[in-house]
């Protein structure tokens, strides 16, 4: 590439100091009008305020210690205290002893009111599997109302070579069923087929005549596998109103944790997605494969008593997810 600075367009015979004689008059230009600075300062602004959106919600923008402090203190930007818990988990990944100051603050997140940051906190406290304190909420966590954080705090206890989640590891393999959240009347936003993002509406339930409706959203995200309800019917609390199956990418995180601490009743779940179940990808079927081997290998050291043996597997095994 020319790094070089754009050159002067060359002088054509048009701008010859010869011919500037016999070039006729042009008329003056018209004076600008008013409207004219408006016209082009408004684009200026929008594309000056959108940048300057992006740039404050982006995640990747490095945080200075004193903007880490005030949003892991002050919860009122939700986007923001999640920025600096994205932030926390790369110093962490990296091995930065600095970022063990902010450990206090990040179990105290743990315990917020606000499911997205406890699952985002799980996520961070999984990081670092020698931290006592991040075991220890963690395992509070694989017992928390929302089925996400309970989920992320499973795979994270796997890095601490804890089993307490693998309950939960293997309800992540299996198909998701909503439900009503008050009675009333449904309107289905979706159908069978369906990709669904996490939190994403599938469903309206009109509670009363011309009244208020609520939001039914999803849990997860996966596939519309079918609509229980029907559109228009009414249904009363808890009633189902459709099955979704998980995606791909829970899928395969829950296989390389059950990789580690998967045990005999799990293989029926794993061995579904090791024979190649319709619509996944070819590397959840090779990794539902590799888990499945593991667990086998695990239960056979286990019966025979073969203690080192069961610890060379547990040991391999380990290696193997981290790569």
């Amino acid at each position: 590439m020319n790094d070089s600075p754009p050159q002067p367009p060359e002088r054509g015979p048009a701008s010859r100091p010869d011919l500037l004689e016999a070039t006729p008059l042009q008329p003056a230009a018209p004076p600008p009008r008013p409207g004219g600075t408006v016209i082009i300062v408004v684009p200026v602004l929008l594309v000056v305020i959108t940048f300057l959106f992006w740039y404050q919600t982006w995640f990747g923008r490095p945080l200075r210690d004193q903007e880490m402090a005030n949003y892991l203190s002050d919860f009122s930007a939700p986007h923001k205290t999640q920025h600096a818990l994205s932030q926390l988990a790369e110093r962490i990944a990296r091995g930065d002893a600095a970022a063990r100051r902010w450990y206090p603050q990040i179990v105290r997140l743990s315990g917020s009111s606000e499911p997205g940051l406890r699952l985002m906190a799980a996520w961070v406290m999984g990081q670092d599997n020698k931290s006592p304190e991040f075991h220890q909420a963690l395992r509070k966590l694989v017992e928390d109302p929302e089925a996400m954080v309970r989920w992320n705090a499973a795979l994270a206890l796997t890095r601490f070579d804890d089993a307490a989640g693998e309950p939960q590891l293997r309800l992540m393999l299996r198909e998701c069923i909503v439900r009503a959240p008050q009675a009333g009347t449904v309107s289905l936003r979706v159908k069978a087929g369906d990709s669904v993002k996490s939190r994403e509406l599938v469903a309206r339930i009109q509670v009363t005549d011309g009244g208020a409706s609520v939001e039914v959203l999803s849990p997860i995200a996966g596939r519309v596998e079918g609509a229980v309800a029907r559109d228009g019917a009414r249904v009363a609390a808890g009633d189902e109103v459709c099955i979704l199956s998980p995606g791909d990418e829970q899928v395969w995180e829950s296989l390389r944790a059950l990789y580690l601490v998967g045990k005999f009743d799990d293989l029926g779940d794993v061995e579904r997605f090791a024979r190649g179940a319709p619509g996944r990808s070819e590397r959840v079927r090779e990794q539902a494969l590799l888990t499945a081997q593991a667990i086998r290998r695990r239960e056979a050291s286990v019966v025979t008593g073969d203690k080192r043996e069961e610890k060379a597997s547990r040991k391999a095994a380990s290696a193997e997810a981290t790569r």
